[in-house]
């Protein structure tokens, strides 16, 4: 994408996913449930139009990205459910926010990158304990916060700027920090 990066969700493999025209349906039901941080979105100053969150085939095993200047693509052909779409709209706002509240956002630094990852995966629900089942780590005790540092870690290292050192480095000096910054919410829904 040149000088602009897209922030990829961690890697998402269906086969069977939904078409285009499906899966913009199920984005536009999606929008009713995200109108809180909608409404912070614009509240911050950034534009929200009709086509900032738009379905699209993804040649890639992301279930999404956003960019800036560009908005949100939801891969269809990795979605199968209604659920998904939620799932990745939220953690894709998230990222959309970041860069709009954040005047030196710049997702080829590892920190930065890993800060909205790490935010993104504790703010939209990626690692509840019922899909971390599903996807086979049954931890009891810590399977969120081990989650999210598997999953930003997975993002990170797909940064072509972040080496996985570099990745582990920039996860591990912005956790605490990020972690805890629960924005726009009062707490970690």
């Amino acid at each position: 994408m040149g000088e602009e990066h897209a922030v990829n969700s961690p890697p998402f493999v269906v086969t069977d996913g939904k078409t285009v025209e499906e899966c913009q349906e199920l984005i536009r039901r999606s929008l009713k449930m995200v109108k809180f941080l909608k409404e912070h979105l614009e509240k911050a100053g950034c534009a929200f139009g009709d086509n900032f969150i738009k379905a699209v085939r993804c040649d890639n095993s992301s279930g999404g990205n956003f960019a800036r200047g560009v908005g949100i693509r939801v891969c269809s052909n990795h979605m199968r459910t209604q659920d998904d779409v939620n799932q990745i709209v939220i953690h894709e706002l998230i990222h959309a926010y970041d860069e709009c509240r954040a005047a030196n956002m710049n997702w080829k630094n590892c920190a930065h990158h890993a800060c909205s990852e790490i935010r993104a995966g504790h703010l939209s629900g990626d690692c509840h304990f019922k899909r971390e089942l599903l996807r086979g780590f049954m931890k009891i005790k810590g399977h969120e916060q081990d989650c999210v540092r598997r999953r930003v870690m997975k993002s990170v290292i797909a940064n072509p700027h972040c080496s996985e050192a570099a990745a582990k480095d920039a996860m591990e000096a912005v956790w605490d920090v990020c972690y805890n910054d629960t924005q726009p919410f009062d707490r970690a829904p």
